[in-house]
């Protein structure tokens, strides 16, 4: 079993975001069906996040026999780090890498300064690279969204 860095939720959050970038670039909408199927999601779980995202902006839906989800121009310039924010906040910025509550620069834990550079670094790439970068990849074939 491989674990990834962010929570299941952020996970599938980030996965359908690219899912739908990439099959929404020629115009159309994606229903919650295909892109739970796109990427191996139970659709109820989908539906919260789909939800979340929408309220924040990073997704558009729209309702009616031509609806579904979609992502528009704004949209596909955000950074991925709003994604994983909208989804698990800013703790995979912040937070102690051992999960300690008294972590700090003052009181650190043995992994502080080294967590830290890595987390650093996470941050960097996530604010650097937008939905769009990686649409693009999606276009080319290069990147698939399902384990």
């Amino acid at each position: 079993m491989v674990m990834g860095i962010f929570s299941k939720t952020c996970e599938y959050a980030i996965r359908s975001v690219f899912f739908i970038a990439h099959r929404t670039a020629s115009g159309n909408r994606v229903g919650i069906k295909e892109i739970a199927s796109g990427i191996d999601s139970p659709e109820h779980f989908l539906a919260k996040i789909l939800q979340d995202l929408s309220r924040r902006g990073i997704v558009q839906s729209a309702k009616g026999p031509n609806g579904g989800f979609y992502i528009d121009e704004r949209g596909l310039k955000r950074p991925l780090s709003e994604v994983v924010e909208a989804v698990d906040g800013n703790s995979i910025f912040t937070g102690c890498g051992l999960g300690l509550a008294y972590c700090s620069e003052t009181n650190p834990c043995p992994l502080h300064n080294e967590f830290k550079a890595i987390r650093n670094q996470l941050k960097d790439l996530l604010e650097q690279t937008t939905i769009a970068d990686f649409s693009e990849s999606l276009n080319l074939g290069i990147t698939k969204l399902r384990k």
